[in-house]
């Protein structure tokens, strides 16, 4: 009897420490996945921009509001597009497929009511960029649990959101949106850019009322905003929340500290994980400082109160739009009598750069990535850069009529910086529309039709999905340091290491269709399994060198996870 007990004590603790030990082993592999784990890095993020509007309808229901309804310049009016219609295509995997892991969608606060009328037919507010109360969404373009929604979805699936702050002017003055009192707003001198004075306190165009914000003084509501927030019966609640923040802060009740306090609102309720800045340059560089310390700090007050939503410790993003900034200048900006520092820790870590169209036009491949590399760890070392070749208010597209949508996708998901996908890039969306004014033609609704019935288009996205993720799954190619490994044909790689984690891959453009011989000597050992994330072929490295049979120009190799 005593015999049998000892037994099964032994057995008992032979089991237990088999359990222990696979326990353990099991905290090993799961720390070194951690360890493997591809971070996100915004320096090397692929962005896509789109207009609210324009991309995708969810909700039809919502398409008419405020009796818009007048008859509008082609291009002019709402199309329909909305939050609901973003989420749709979250959820159906387009992002992911596309290597997206941040959105940038233009303005969604609620917009005049009215349209202007100026020689184009009336223009109503679609873009989102005249605002009339930055304390709602506009129904057009849904409602607070439509943006809820979003930023589940998309950061359930590693996608951040990223909103877009206006604090330098309202909307234009309309029959059904009054100017905003003169202490909040001055409606003249229009601006000449020719010196900093001119480019700031001045409005940008006529009848967009310019916020007056270098001002300290303490301003009351604006009386519209009081009468609209009584009738919604939300009058009391916006007071309230107000009087904290001005408490919290110490900040004068000046108009620019109202509406950093309504945009950073968006941070604490929604969890949006940054803002892409609006007209910075014709705004007193201070005011940027002064949003990126209340966006920092309700950033923080949401991963406090909402750990579980938390992806990761990055910090709060902010790219400036400073018109006409190229990465030629440096950090620095010049006015033509003074120039500034936008990328001053205290304010942006990132700037759009306007000069990369201008460079993918000029330079071939090489000379671009190696550029890009070389400004980014040097003059903007520990900063970023967020590279275009369309946009919505860009007349010089790099490729308006769409005839390089390949060589668009090399040159702007390859090289080194943040990637702005404009929406349509990926689907040879044409920028060229007859019978629009200015910049509508850029603003075309998403070409949804032709993905699903054009071979073509769907030989183009396919193209952009394969670079996209590839870039989405390798720092190293947007944040890393570049290095050409033979002119022809023409190979380089990219590196990038921050902390545990490496990161090294290889990429071909321009070779030859069938066998491809790759020299990996100098950047992986031998015996490894590579793969071609192009064309899933996979090789081991013997003697240096890889061999990808594969009928494609490019390669895109990295290592095999399988």
């Amino acid at each position: 009897m005593q015999k049998s007990i000892y037994i099964l004590l032994v057995t008992l603790m032979i089991i237990s420490c088999k359990n222990k030990t696979n326990s353990n082993i099991k905290e090993d592999n799961k720390s070194k996945e951690q360890a493997q784990k591809t971070p996100f890095i915004w320096e090397g993020a692929n962005l896509y921009f789109l207009l609210t509007d324009r991309f995708n309808n969810g909700d039809t229901s919502n398409d008419i509001n405020f009796d818009r309804t007048k008859e509008t310049g082609k291009l002019r009016g709402f199309e329909g597009g909305d939050i609901k219609g973003i989420t749709e295509k979250v959820k159906e995997g387009y992002f992911t497929d596309l290597g997206i892991n941040a959105i940038w969608m233009t303005p969604i606060v609620e917009q005049i009511h009215g349209g202007t009328d100026e020689g184009t037919g009336v223009t109503y507010g679609f873009h989102g960029y005249w605002a009339k109360d930055w304390t709602k969404i506009d129904p057009n373009f849904g409602t607070k649990e439509d943006l809820h929604e979003l930023v589940k979805e998309a950061h359930a699936r590693g996608i951040r959101i990223v909103l877009d702050a206006v604090i330098n002017h309202t909307g234009p003055v309309t029959e059904k949106d009054p100017v905003w009192p003169d202490e909040w707003v001055r409606t003249n001198p229009q601006c000449t850019y020719d010196s900093y004075e001119n480019t700031i306190s001045c409005t940008l165009v006529a009848n967009l009322p310019d916020i007056r914000t270098e001002s300290n003084d303490d301003v009351e509501l604006p009386p519209q905003l009081v009468e609209k927030w009584k009738a919604e019966g939300r009058y009391d609640q916006e007071v309230k929340e107000l009087d904290e923040f001005f408490e919290r802060t110490g900040h004068p009740r000046a108009p620019r500290f109202y509406i950093m306090k309504w945009l950073t609102d968006y941070i604490t309720e929604f969890g949006v994980d940054g803002y892409r800045a609006d007209t910075v340059k014709h705004t007193e560089e201070y005011v940027w400082e002064e949003f990126k310390k209340e966006c920092d700090y309700a950033f923080s007050e949401f991963k406090k109160n909402n750990p579980e939503q938390v992806l990761d410790d990055n910090d709060f993003y902010i790219v400036g739009e400073v018109y006409n900034y190229g990465v030629s200048g440096g950090q620095l900006f010049d006015f033509g009598d003074r120039k500034v520092n936008y990328f001053d820790p205290a304010s942006f870590h990132s700037l759009i750069n306007f000069e990369f169209k201008w460079n993918s036009k000029e330079m071939g491949y090489e000379d671009l990535f190696k550029r890009y590399s070389d400004v980014l760890n040097g003059d903007l070392k520990d900063f970023g850069t967020l590279n275009y070749l369309s946009s919505h208010d860009d007349g010089s597209p790099f490729d308006a009529v769409r005839k390089k949508p390949f060589e668009t996708a090399n040159k702007l998901l390859l090289s080194p910086g943040t990637s702005q996908v404009y929406y349509g890039d990926e689907s040879s969306r044409s920028l060229v529309v007859p019978g629009t004014e200015g910049d509508a033609t850029l603003r075309s609704f998403m070409n949804w039709d032709s993905i699903a019935k054009r071979p073509r288009t769907k030989e183009v996205l396919s193209h952009w999905q394969k670079l996209g993720k590839f870039r989405a799954n390798h720092p190293a190619v947007g944040a890393g340091v570049h290095q050409m490994i033979t002119e022809q044909p023409y190979y380089f790689y990219r590196s990038y290491q921050k902390g545990d984690f490496k990161d090294l891959v290889i990429v071909g453009l321009d070779l030859e269709k069938g066998e491809k011989i790759i020299d990996v000597s100098k950047i992986f050992e031998e015996r490894v399994m590579l793969r071609d994330a192009y064309s899933g072929k996979t090789a081991t490295v013997e003697n240096g060198k890889i061999t990808i049979d594969s009928d494609f120009n490019i390669v895109l190799i990295e290592k095999d996870k399988s």
